[in-house]
């Protein structure tokens, strides 16, 4: 009944563009899931942080028909609460919200608001809500542009996540724990890229280490420069443009990088999952997730309470 409620709502709107936001963890889930929903759709869609779409409405959005597609973990992030009060007060379009808590404020803000109340996690560095609601937002898309082979191909995911984390917990704590890495770069294109930007966060808000995410061909265009023998790459390879990834993964190699592949084949860690890239791409997230995780605790550090950050921000002055 809520799958066919969502598609109803979705024709209804007739919308022009899509634009999905969120804050930190939440504002890179939105610039992958916005790939996937331009993929998929067909509708023109892009990812924004929140504080964008309510301090500069004017470069954030147009006129058009828009649906506003926000996400927060908590429901309670003050930017993602005024993003969608301001949208709404525009009245250039709909807005569908998801969180893992219900009773929240942002469960009162959209036409239509989605819960996900298994999703909650006591960590203040996003992991299971992250994947959830990125599997969430995947589903959705699928659902309006009717692929229901897509739909099938998530719910045969859990099974392979499940070894997938049996296979690589060595390799990730082997790395993890290597003194002699100081530096992490992760790089991932088209509906990849805000996944690698999720994983640099996570790595960086864990184990406090330097870590950034790129494009793969834009890292040939000045970040090499940063490159020593302390430096981890981990690319999160497509099968679409495979050969060109792992030419700049193997190009680094070469300057003296360490190298993780992840993909569905042929890489250091791969994910033999048998579904499509759109279904997959989830299957990123767990490996480079016990990456930051097992580096932090062998810097001694608790992966659960990053320093300096609290589980929601929450601004005053707002």
């Amino acid at each position: 009944a809520q799958s066919d409620d969502l598609c109803k709502f979705y024709r209804a709107g007739q919308y022009e563009s899509i634009l999905l936001t969120g804050c930190g963890s939440t504002y890179y889930l939105s610039l992958a899931a916005a790939a996937q929903f331009q993929e998929l759709t067909g509708t023109p869609t892009r990812g924004l942080p929140a504080s964008e779409i309510w301090l500069y409405p004017r470069s954030a959005y147009t006129q058009q028909r828009t649906l506003l597609i926000a996400v927060s973990r908590s429901g309670e992030t003050t930017e993602t609460l005024r993003a969608c009060e301001s949208f709404r007060k525009d009245g250039h379009g709909d807005v569908l919200t998801l969180s893992c808590y219900p009773g929240r404020e942002l469960t009162t803000l959209g036409n239509v608001n989605l819960v996900f109340p298994e999703a909650q996690e006591d960590s203040v560095a996003q992991t299971r809500a992250f994947t959830a609601l990125y599997l969430a937002c995947v589903a959705v898309a699928a659902l309006w542009a009717a692929r229901d082979d897509v739909r099938q191909e998530l719910a045969r995911l859990p099974q392979v996540g499940r070894r997938l984390l049996a296979d690589c917990s060595d390799l990730a704590r082997q790395l993890g724990n290597d003194a002699g890495l100081d530096r992490f770069y992760f790089l991932g294109s088209g509906s990849r890229y805000g996944l690698a930007c999720e994983l640099s966060l996570k790595m960086k808000e864990m184990s406090l280490s330097h870590s950034e995410p790129f494009h793969f061909m834009e890292f040939r265009h000045g970040p090499q420069s940063m490159l020593t023998s302390s430096t981890l790459m981990v690319g999160l390879v497509s099968e679409s443009n495979r050969p060109r990834e792992m030419a700049v993964l193997e190009e680094m190699r070469t300057r003296g990088a360490r190298i993780l592949s992840l993909g569905e084949c042929q890489a250091d860690v791969i994910f033999g999952s048998g579904v499509s890239e759109a279904a997959r791409n989830v299957l990123y997230l767990p490996v480079g997730q016990l990456l930051g995780f097992e580096h932090s605790l062998s810097r001694g550090l608790n992966p659960d309470l990053p320093h300096n950050l609290e589980a929601v921000v929450k601004l005053k002055d707002a």
